[in-house]
């Protein structure tokens, strides 16, 4: 299988990689930058072949929109590895240190996984993003992306192996498996002796799949059915600027919010309203018979609250008050960002220590969970789960630890 001698290099060079000095790293990651953006056109260039076959093969308006680079993006990706490069070395810290009664000297240090699977859809810039973070991290990764950004992630990849180079290191820290079937990625999902860690981003297919055939540890990085919940009493202009913000800045991704819950006592003066500004920026509305009673929206049944729509259509639910709201955000959510729009700091307490979600959000849009807005300089992936790391995964969360333990001829 072409895809495990892939992986193998990969695993074979974390071992030497993982030794690497953090200047050393920074100057791969400092080169990378200049090279991406000196190429640009060029990358843009090779991004327009897989959008026309995108166009060609009737892939939808919101995955053309993810897999779409411009200059303002690749400048976004850039700007996000010089982030990466002025942020702490994640490895050899130490998280622990005590001496114990028989003298042994231990330390808990950090270290990295080692190589690091990562499955990707349409998305191109996570090609970059998953890269520099592996690099400044000191693990290899092996990048599977989409077949729809094939040209485009072959190229950006060409352009790591660049820096990589100017460094004298193996291009095998960063490697592109080249288009493999689908019988080679069930093989990488196996693969426990060359990756340490997998990680899936895209359609909740994509990541059930993997859940449900993989032998490797996997990051479940959940679909976004994120839900903004108004309470009773609330600023109104600032309910409207935020909703429509989750709405429409940008439908297509996770963080974009699907579903408007409404306080009952608010709802039949506040749902025209709110209907009317979303409407005046083409979203499509849905909601049940009580929501349709009030404002025109396409009928929905109440089991039809778990649609992740990434385009510019929103469900709308009444809900008697904030602890309707939480259950229906608990059952229909996706444990990844959820919002309340209120002026009642109890209300709002209780919201934020009751939503099981990653990322929680008090009169605020949810369209902020992201690696480079939390500080993280890019993201890995945003993590649904609860063990290891959950919401916008940085360079720590690419890290485990050893325990280091130092003696002078101790024996047990």
């Amino acid at each position: 299988m072409k895809i495990l001698e892939t992986a193998k290099k990969a695993k074979v060079a974390s071992y030497s990689f993982k030794n690497t000095s953090v200047d050393i790293r920074n100057k791969v990651l400092k080169d990378l930058k200049t090279i991406i953006i000196d190429n640009t056109q060029n990358i843009i260039k090779h991004n327009k072949l897989d959008i026309d076959d995108s166009i060609k093969n009737g892939l939808s308006e919101s995955l053309i929109d993810r897999l779409t680079l411009n200059e303002d993006r690749i400048k976004g990706m850039a700007d996000g590895i010089e982030v990466i490069i002025n942020l702490e070395d994640p490895i050899n810290l130490i998280l622990e240190h005590r001496i114990l009664d028989n003298g042994l000297d231990l330390k808990k240090v950090s270290v990295p996984f080692g190589t690091i699977g990562i499955i990707y859809e349409s998305r191109p810039n996570v090609t970059i993003d998953c890269a520099a973070l592996c690099i400044k991290s000191s693990n290899t990764c092996v990048l599977k992306g989409g077949k729809e950004a094939f040209n485009t992630n072959k190229y950006l990849v060409s352009l790591v192996h660049q820096a990589l180079k100017q460094n004298d290191l193996s291009e095998d820290v960063v490697v592109l498996c080249d288009n493999p079937s689908r019988e080679e990625v069930a093989h990488l999902m196996k693969a426990k002796e060359y990756i340490d860690l997998l990680i899936p981003r895209g359609s909740a297919n994509l990541i059930n799949h993997t859940l449900e055939n993989a032998r490797v540890p996997v990051i479940e990085t959940g679909a976004g059915i994120c839900h903004i919940y108004v309470d009773n009493k609330f600023n109104e202009e600032k309910a409207i600027n935020i909703i429509v913000n989750a709405k429409v800045s940008r439908p297509s991704v996770c963080n974009a919010v699907e579903t408007l819950l409404v306080n009952r006592e608010i709802a039949k003066d506040f749902l025209p309203k709110i209907s009317k500004a979303l409407k005046e920026n083409n979203v499509v509305l849905n909601g049940n018979k009580e929501v349709k009673d009030i404002i025109d929206v396409n009928l929905l049944k109440d089991d039809e609250y778990d649609i992740e729509y990434l385009n510019l259509t929103l469900a709308i639910k009444i809900v008697k008050d904030v602890e309707e709201a939480i259950e229906h955000i608990n059952h229909f959510g996706t444990k990844h960002s959820d919002a309340i729009i209120t002026d009642n700091i109890e209300n709002a307490t209780k919201f934020f220590n009751t939503v099981d979600s990653s990322s929680i959000y008090h009169n605020t849009s949810t369209r902020f969970t992201d690696g480079g807005v939390f500080g993280l300089g890019a993201e890995i992936g945003i993590s649904t789960q609860k063990m290891h790391a959950r919401g916008p995964m940085g360079l720590k969360e690419l890290t485990t630890y050893a325990y280091h333990i130092k003696g002078d001829g101790q024996i047990r």
